[in-house]
């Protein structure tokens, strides 16, 4: 989370208002909708860059959004001019009006970046994601839940809790002072208390 959110911020400092001119995808596979066609949404303006768990959420006019999800191995590049190469790993470009295009990579064999067109009101793989993890509904979750799989499964399945990764949850862990093989039903109130100030910690920090 903490990664993708300063990298919503400085998207959203680079290309905020300006238009849409165009999409190319450079990697087939990674177009993981139908429709609306990335080509039907040129010409929009861009309200804003932001996030929803580890997904960059680009708001255009209208309320249809485009996602980009880079998966482990992936980067974004802001270019300034705008390029028309195709780098190694190049899985999409977006194109602005004001001279600005962002070029998403992927490196490494998994391939599993992903880029999501979305007609407004459709949430696509938004819509299985659990709370935000900095969030109250989060907190609560961990003060309360009977789940019985490992807090370390836990923090990691984003359909629990949106944002934290395999590195962040082994930080977490001991930070709060909490065996791996800890199972979240089992913890005590001052073991779940510490979680969560420990999540909030090391997110934060």
């Amino acid at each position: 989370m903490p990664e993708v959110q300063a990298l919503a911020e400085r998207l959203d400092d680079a290309v905020r208002g300006a238009t849409l001119e165009g999409f190319d995808l450079l990697q087939f596979s990674s177009l993981k909708t139908v429709t609306p066609r990335p080509a039907e949404l040129t010409g929009r303006a861009l309200e804003g860059v932001g996030r929803r768990g580890k997904y960059l959420v680009f708001d255009l006019e209208g309320g249809d959004r485009m996602l980009v999800h880079m998966s482990q191995g992936g980067r974004l590049d802001v270019e300034v001019p705008p390029k028309s190469t195709k780098p190694r790993g190049s899985v999409a470009r977006f194109r602005f009006s004001n001279g600005t295009s962002l070029l998403v990579k992927e490196f490494g064999k998994e391939r599993k970046a992903g880029i999501w067109s979305l007609a407004a009101g459709a949430e696509g793989p938004l819509d299985a994601l659990g709370p935000e993890a900095l969030s109250e509904e989060a907190a609560t979750l961990f003060r309360e839940s009977p789940d019985a799989r490992r807090v370390h499964t836990v923090l990691r399945d984003q359909r629990t809790v949106a944002g934290v990764g395999r590195g962040y949850s082994d930080d977490v862990l001991h930070h709060a002072k909490l065996s791996p093989y800890a199972a979240l039903g089992k913890l005590d109130a001052d073991e779940r208390e510490r979680l969560v100030d420990a999540l909030h910690a090391i997110l934060t920090d």
